[in-house]
């Protein structure tokens, strides 16, 4: 009983003490509260994007869109569990090489800061989540809301130096492309012709960004940047297609053929671009030649098939329109003589002028369905 009250008056004496502690705290001045408020960043005023400073940086010039940036990332789910870790990556800040809270975000660091970025999934990777290949146990869930501690270690205009040398043009350039089939495989269209296009800015092999010459690189190289502006226009075509932006989608298709004449995936592209527009012989035209090239592509001779029926179909739907112009025409024709017969002087025909349109349209009629 004595120990009980012992337990119990000790227990007493501890909770008397931690609020005698509590007590002794001095409590926060309005200043330190604004000062926590402020490092707590509402970006879109709508709580779906929250930047909150772990360290402060430097007071330097904050990253405009195209800087090229340094950075250092990671991002977990909201078990904990680590889904996305990068260091020292380098990006073009608002060009989509990462997720989109986390690039919005960056245009509001300093160099030097780090931040802890809180991402809902609508800027993160939505519904769709993301899989990782490499490692499955770092898939990213549909809707899942990202938490990330980034670094913003260096900050910098891109210049001349980033792009005058082939390793850097075929590096920056492929990662541009990688990132557009990203984009591309999310159905995320526009976004990947955004990318495609600076992938290709990259990739020229007279002028890129900074407009650098190529006069010293070799002809292998020469060729190895051609051939990668070769997928990137073709992929960019693809990406055009999707958005029915036929015209350029075709500009960019004969960009691949000018080169390579034979390429059965440009050809295929074209053919189905053609389709779209509505010009059926053209694409027969494009498909029978890829199918040459190819023989064993069963997609070619189905395509090919498609189309003949729907040639064949077209034809007969304006040989039965001229059929029934034709009708119609002799029906007023004759119409007309009895209303003339009646009505009129003997010496008056207007039905001449029906006569005239009667022979127009079975000429026409005769000539192409070959009555004669």
């Amino acid at each position: 009983m004595d120990q009980d009250k012992s337990s119990s008056n000790s227990s007493f004496e501890d909770l008397t003490n931690t609020a005698a502690e509590l007590e002794k705290m001095p409590e926060k001045t309005e200043e330190e509260k604004k000062s926590q408020q402020e490092d707590i960043m509402d970006i879109l005023g709508n709580g779906q994007l929250t930047k909150k400073i772990l360290v402060k940086g430097r007071e330097e010039p904050k990253p405009l869109t195209g800087d090229i940036c340094r950075i250092t990332f990671e991002g977990k789910l909201e078990d904990g569990t680590v889904v996305e870790k990068e260091e020292g990556f380098l990006l073009n800040v608002g060009e989509h090489e990462v997720c989109q809270g986390l690039d919005m975000s960056l245009a509001l660091m300093y160099p030097g800061e780090k931040a802890e970025v809180k991402v809902n999934p609508r800027f993160a990777y939505g519904a769709l989540g993301l899989k990782n290949e490499k490692d499955p146990s770092r898939d990213i869930p549909p809707d899942a809301t990202i938490t990330y501690t980034v670094e913003l270690i260096s900050c910098e205009p891109e210049d001349e130096s980033q792009t005058k040398t082939f390793e850097n043009r075929k590096k920056i350039g492929t990662r541009k492309r990688e990132r557009g089939n990203f984009w591309y495989n999310r159905a995320e269209y526009n976004i990947a012709i955004q990318l495609y296009r600076r992938a290709l800015e990259y990739l020229d092999d007279s002028d890129g960004p900074a407009e650098t010459t190529l006069e010293s690189f070799t002809t292998s190289e020469l060729q190895e940047l051609l051939e990668l502006r070769i997928f990137v226009y073709n992929n960019l075509a693809a990406a055009q297609t999707k958005i029915q932006a036929y015209d350029v989608a075709l500009k960019s298709i004969e960009n691949v053929l000018r080169v390579q004449s034979n390429n059965v995936k440009a050809l295929y592209r074209k053919g189905k671009i053609l389709e779209a527009q509505g010009d059926t012989s053209g694409a027969i035209s494009i498909f029978q030649k890829a199918a040459t090239l190819d023989p064993e592509n069963k997609s070619f001779q189905t395509e090919l098939g498609k189309l003949i029926l729907k040639r064949s179909r077209e034809a007969r739907n304006e040989k039965d329109l001229y059929q029934k112009m034709l009708g119609q025409a002799q029906k007023l024709e004759q119409r007309d003589n009895r209303k003339a017969e009646t009505r009129m002087p003997p010496n008056w025909r207007p039905w001449i002028i029906l006569g005239s349109v009667l022979i127009g349209v079975a000429g026409v009629a005769l000539y192409r369905y070959k009555y004669f």
